[in-house]
């Protein structure tokens, strides 16, 4: 043991559980707002204890530790851990990015790390001090860390200000602290949902535990308990007392990237301690620091937090025109439009805010109305706006008449976010916005797969800033107002923080680019597709409604003979949408095998499982897919789309997302036209109401196979290469060269399974993906997949190629440079790493596909101009777009289209466009 002098000699380390404090210290205090209305009772009672703990113990070493707001391990341990927490108070959210700033003003050391809470880091940088021979004090009332407490390493409960050692936690649960895991892990947790054995609490458990020793003995000696109950609960529940003690039991093996010696403290830096303390508004601190540190503080620079210089709003011509003035001389302005809706083609323009590089920022209103005046629209503005009770505006129309020469002017640069929705509605007002930059396109191209790319999202993630929320402003539920209720300077600190936030991320994310190489994806690719964009959704696309309604009846009579059906099998009606009744008549009263029930109790009726049970040759399960389609296929789209169709134009207008799938793919929202099945007889009926217009027919062009063209050329593949500059059978000739049959004469299937298995391995699918998909057995499967390998060793090659280097660098790349992020590649769980290098060898096939098809698209509308011809691009679907042309102008549109698709890239293999038309885009395809 060590002596005295040796102990006295020990240094200690603090280690401070931020999270649980904030919320001590946001219940323990009134509440408490700064001047701009932002809550910050939780930020100073934080600060106020970090300071003292700092000041009443003299410490040398402190760390702070705080939750990583995403999922950690144990969600992973167990789905419902922590599932019924409810969402912190409103008043504490936006004040956690401000304790993160606090802490960092305090100049005090702080750690999180993604998958982990607090409680691991304690547990990990207790470990590694007590290596390093300190001593441990954890600052916390947390009960879960008292498994931590014994040699070397003690608690200290802040609110009561008393210690906790070994004999506290002893008291608190009957155990000494190295057997507190066991007795949660029998007693559970209901706040954290740690589930526990049903019927035992602390008190029993802690009997239990003492004697028996530890929870696996007592699992392992459960028969010899007396009491009934007791010992049928602990043999039922065995395996949640051990996923139990997995959620309860603290990770001491984080891979922290820093030791003991880092946390060593330093005093503040007044610089930026005091101009914080004066945001926050706390006086008595900022006398108490005031003298501590001598007043040198200076004011910060513009790199403080969104809304550091305070908003303006702009209600005449006079102010409008001196901000004109100012942007024009900028050349740079960051812009964002509030409106009544979020339909870009319905929507009406409420204001526009405007940020300069200088920081300034405002809000110009012009469509907002007196509260409870949106009922009744007939509002005659005055001169000055200020009639009918309406707040003081400059008229919607003379405002966009002064802003339209700055907002059209090719000098001036637009920032926006998402700023496609803005130019629909200024377009609306016959306002042609360019050019733009989108800060939601520039994160998508720096971190595309990484991170959500809102607004709100990336204010936390790269200034630590939380934005007012919509619903702040609007209220919620059945009190709910429109934008254009809401008082003026509640909009005016909610718009201009947008424009604020946008502006400061397009400085930060166009340095980026050119550091990390990404400037010709965004340039080339995303930044010129947007206008096309915005241009194909304004267009829309006939729908033939009276089209529609005959489907949506035909659907439901077939669906309700399909229903008669299943009901004689079954021997009585019931509700077939209802996978609870569909599980028990399936595995229950028809007794089929395979029944499996999931977590609710319930039978897992997925496609999954009722394709099984088809493959094992039972009817029934294949009439409920077949109703089920036909039921989606009227709910989701008969039914559906036909709501959709625009009343002002008569077409629907689809939106395209630029910053959603990782692989660089559009995706189509509201309505969704990229998942109309194609395969089946239905789907392709639906397509039949999608028509021309008047004098027009509908070109549909579309890429043939290109992703296998793509394999050939990234992976090299001779065999492939050759067959594509032949123009021969790509799938007859892998059927001759797997299966060692001549091409000529060769039976159909031998062909379609050749295409299957060409197809699947694009994706990386495994040999029960391919037996499901050919209904073969998985060892054949294997063997076809081995042979296939065998002879076209090259991809083999390219996956193994890809997967490691995924492994080595986070992300994928495709031929043109954009990058995919694989955050799973290298997870511990292996179903989701084989899922993530399932897409990293997709990725850059699928990648460079939309790459493709991007080029081809920017190019078109020009090309169709310089032609004279009047088509429009209408909708992409994956490798296809479809065209609204002239009929007289059929051919050379066509022939035009074919032109530049087939141009977009050079590869070692030519590229194909397959060209179709016809009054429908069933008769185009």
């Amino acid at each position: 043991g060590a002596g005295m002098t040796s102990a006295a000699e020990r240094k200690t380390i603090y280690l401070v559980d931020g999270s649980s404090y904030i919320f001590r210290a946001f219940h323990a205090l009134p509440p408490m707002t700064r001047p701009d209305g932002t809550p910050v009772n939780a930020v100073y009672g934080f600060t106020n204890m970090l300071t003292k703990l700092a000041e009443d113990t003299g410490a040398e070493y402190m760390a702070v530790l705080f939750d990583s707001a995403r999922k950690t391990f144990r969600n992973e341990v167990y789905a419902e851990y922590k599932a019924h927490r409810p969402p912190p108070p409103e008043d504490l959210v936006p004040q956690f990015a401000l304790i993160r700033e606090a802490t960092d003003a305090c100049n005090l050391p702080s750690l999180e790390m993604p998958g982990f809470e607090a409680d691991d880091l304690i547990a990990t940088l207790a470990r590694m001090a007590i290596e390093r021979e300190f001593d441990v004090t954890i600052v916390s009332s947390d009960k879960d860390l008292m498994q931590l407490v014994g040699a070397g390493v003690r608690m200290l409960d802040p609110m009561k200000n008393r210690v906790v050692g070994p004999q506290e936690v002893f008291e608190r649960f009957g155990v000494e602290p190295g057997k507190v895991v066991d007795v949660q892990a029998l007693a559970g947790d209901s706040t954290d949902n740690v589930p526990g054995v049903p019927g035992i609490g602390v008190k029993t458990a802690a009997q239990l535990i003492g004697e028996y020793g530890d929870l696996d003995a007592l699992l392992a000696r459960a028969e010899e308990i007396r009491q009934p109950k007791r010992r049928q609960a602990l043999k039922d529940n065995a395996e949640l007392a051990r996923i139990s003690r997995r959620l309860v039991t603290l990770r001491a093996d984080v891979p922290v990237a820093c030791g003991v010696e880092d946390f060593r403290l330093t005093p503040p830096d007044p610089g930026v301690l005091l101009p914080f303390l004066e945001k926050q508004n706390f006086r008595s601190m900022l006398d108490k620091f005031r003298a501590a540190l001598g007043d040198s503080a200076g004011s910060g620079d513009e790199t403080g937090a969104p809304g550091d210089v305070p908003y303006e709003l702009v209600q005449d011509r006079r102010s409008l025109q001196a901000w004109i003035e100012d942007i024009e001389r900028e050349g740079v302005v960051a812009i964002d439009t509030e409106t009544t809706s979020l339909d870009p083609m319905r929507a009406e323009l409420v204001g526009l805010s405007m940020s300069l590089e200088d920081g300034r920022t405002c809000y110009v209103p012009v469509g907002h109305v007196a509260p409870g005046a949106a009922d009744s629209l007939e509002l005659n503005l005055g001169e000055d706006g200020a009639a009918g009770g309406a707040p003081r505006q400059i008229p919607l129309r003379e405002a966009l008449d002064l802003l339209k020469p700055v907002l059209e002017d090719p000098g001036v640069l637009k920032i926006g976010h998402n700023v496609k929705y803005d130019i629909h509605v200024l377009a609306r007002y016959g306002v042609d916005t360019a050019p733009v930059d989108d800060t939601m396109l520039l994160s998508y191209v720096l971190d595309g797969g990484l991170d959500n790319h809102g607004l709100d999202d990336l204010a936390v993630h790269h200034f630590d800033h939380v934005n007012i929320k919509y619903s702040d402003v609007t209220g919620k539920g059945r009190n709910r107002i429109g934008f254009a209720e809401v008082p003026l300077d509640k909009a005016l600190d909610y718009a201009a923080e947008d424009a604020d936030v946008a502006r400061r991320l397009h400085a930060r994310f166009r340095h980026r680019l050119v550091a990390e190489r990404m400037v010709t994806v965004y340039e080339a690719l995303e930044r010129p597709l947007l206008p096309v964009l915005a241009d194909m959704e304004r267009s829309g696309i006939v729908v033939d409604a009276a089209a529609l309604n005959d489907l949506s009846r035909e659907f439901e009579s077939r669906a309700a003979e399909i229903a008669e059906d299943i009901y004689k099998e079954a021997g009585h009606p019931f509700n077939i949408g209802s996978p609870k009744q569909l599980g028990e008549v399936l595995f229950e009263e028809l007794e089929l095998p395979g029944g499996k029930k999931t977590k609710t109790g319930a039978y897992a009726t997925g496609a999954d499982v009722l394709e099984e049970l088809a493959m094992g040759g039972h009817e029934l399960p294949l009439k409920i897919m077949n109703w089920r389609q036909l039921t989606k296929l009227k709910g989701t789209y008969t039914d559906a789309l036909v709501k959709e169709i625009n009343p002002a134009t008569g077409r629907v207008h689809t939106s395209y997302s630029q910053a959603v799938a990782s692989t660089g793919r559009l995706s189509s929202n509201d309505p969704n036209l990229q998942n109309i099945p194609v395969r089946t007889r239905e789907g392709r009926e639906i397509r039949k109401a999608f028509v021309a217009g008047a004098g027009c027919v509908l070109l549909s062009a579309d890429y043939s196979q290109i992703e296998l063209r793509l394999l050939a050329h990234v992976a090299g593949i001779d065999a492939l290469r050759q067959a594509f500059h032949d123009g021969a059978d790509i799938h007859a000739i892998t059927a001759s060269e797997v299966f060692g049959v001549p091409v000529d004469g060769m039976p159909p299937d031998e062909r379609n399974r050749a295409k299957a298995i060409n197809f699947g391995i694009i994706y990386g699918i495994s040999a029960y993906g391919l037996a499901r998909q050919l209904l073969i057995p998985r060892e054949r499967a294997r063997d076809y997949i081995d042979s296939y390998f065998r002879k076209f060793p090259g991809i083999k090659d390219y996956m193994d190629r890809t997967i490691e280097s995924a492994g080595k660098r986070g992300f994928v790349e495709t031929i043109f440079g954009r990058k995919c992020h694989t955050p799973g590649i290298l997870d511990k769980n292996q179903a989701k790493r084989r899922f993530s290098e399932r897409a990293a060898i997709n990725a850059p096939l699928q990648g460079a596909a939309a790459d493709i098809i991007k080029r081809a698209m920017i190019r078109i509308p020009s090309a169709l101009d310089a032609a004279g011809l009047r088509a429009k691009m209408l909708l992409q679907v994956h490798d296809e777009l479809i065209f609204e042309t002239p009929e007289d102008e059929l051919e050379d549109t066509a022939a035009l289209v074919k032109g530049v698709m087939e141009n977009a890239a050079h590869l070692d293999v030519p590229l194909v466009v397959q060209t179709g038309a016809g009054a429908s885009w069933r008769e185009a395809h």
